[in-house]
């Protein structure tokens, strides 16, 4: 699938091309050092995924303008910002094969630049009055931080039932894909109707996308460097794991559970756990589970007519299942 992104990405290439510039100039300070970082994060930026949802969804219903960029800046700040927060909060000194921001700057000055990323989100909402984008942002940000405080209150127990793994999952990654589209249409003018459409279909899009990267764990022909068995290593119950433990027999659930919480770093346990997971048919229900997100979000676009960007977010929602990263 070399080229799907590129085709995504055909109907706003020259959109996406600008907001590069817009995007530097809104994270732009006095502060020599933070000019120098802000530098450094332009530099190796990612595929850029959730600006393409803005602007995508904008052109569902109109042209992108000034407010669609906005909306696209503040999305990619907060994104950015929880990026260099996790980060810190994860002891990690690689994001995408660069060194992290806080292995080279420190955590202090990495926390300092997280949170003037996510203030300059809400200030450029609020110097331009786009109060319906700042209500939007804010509510993003509270969801995220919620879900990741969830995600950790149950790690300690260990107790995350399907229900919870989901609100997790809602919260952490597809809240910010939700807002991404809900935005996108608000800065064309959207009513409360179409712009709470657009955030369920952000919303199944995002549930769909975190359950392909929770697959990722148990495929040793992942290409995203993240090595097999990582979640178990880092005690996370993800989808194939929680189905596995819930229908395993009594014996090999306690034999399993025990795994997690004590042999998580023993190689021959964590690996054996890996095959169970594939044998009892957990995979296969957490791919069921990602394709029902991913039909739902489909026939929301159905309803829209026929033009460049529903191609292109009909393709964006193959390539969120299909991508081997």
């Amino acid at each position: 699938m070399p080229n799907i992104v590129e085709d995504i990405k055909m109907p706003i290439a020259a959109e996406m091309k600008l907001f590069e510039q817009k995007f530097y100039e809104s994270m732009q300070s006095n502060v020599p050092l933070l000019d120098k970082v802000t530098r450094f994060i332009v530099t190796t930026k990612g595929k850029q995924m959730r600006p393409m949802f803005v602007f995508l969804c904008a052109k569902l219903i109109g042209e992108v303008n000034e407010k669609t960029f906005r909306g696209a800046s503040m999305i990619e700040l907060i994104h950015t910002a929880t990026l260099v927060h996790d980060d810190v909060v994860d002891e990690s000194f690689k994001r995408r094969n660069f060194f992290s921001i806080n292995a080279l700057w420190k955590n202090k000055i990495a926390v300092l630049v997280g949170d003037y990323l996510l203030s300059k989100s809400v200030l450029l909402s609020t110097d331009n009055k786009d109060f319906d984008l700042l209500a939007v942002i804010s509510r993003t940000i509270r969801e995220m931080s919620e879900g990741e405080l969830l995600q950790l209150e149950k790690a300690r127990k260990l107790d995350i039932t399907e229900d919870v793994y989901y609100e997790i999952i809602r919260q952490k990654t597809a809240t910010l894909i939700a807002a991404c589209c809900e935005l996108g249409v608000l800065s064309n003018g959207a009513d409360e109707n179409l712009a709470k459409k657009m955030q369920d279909f952000g919303t199944y899009t995002g549930m769909a996308f975190q359950i392909k990267d929770d697959l990722f764990d148990y495929l040793s022909s992942n290409f995203i460097g993240k090595p097999v068995g990582i979640d178990i290593k880092e005690q996370k119950m993800t989808l194939p794991l929680i189905y596995t433990l819930k229908t395993a027999k009594e014996i090999d659930r306690k034999y399993f559970f025990n795994t997690i919480k004590r042999y998580n770093n023993n190689p021959k346990r964590v690996k054996e756990l890996i095959e169970f997971v594939k044998k009892s048919g957990g995979l296969d229900y957490a791919v069921g589970v990602m394709k029902d997100f991913q039909q739902k979000a489909k026939d929301i676009l159905s309803e829209f007519p026929e033009s460049e960007a529903k191609t292109s977010l009909n393709l964006m929602l193959d390539y969120v299942i299909e991508r081997k990263f």
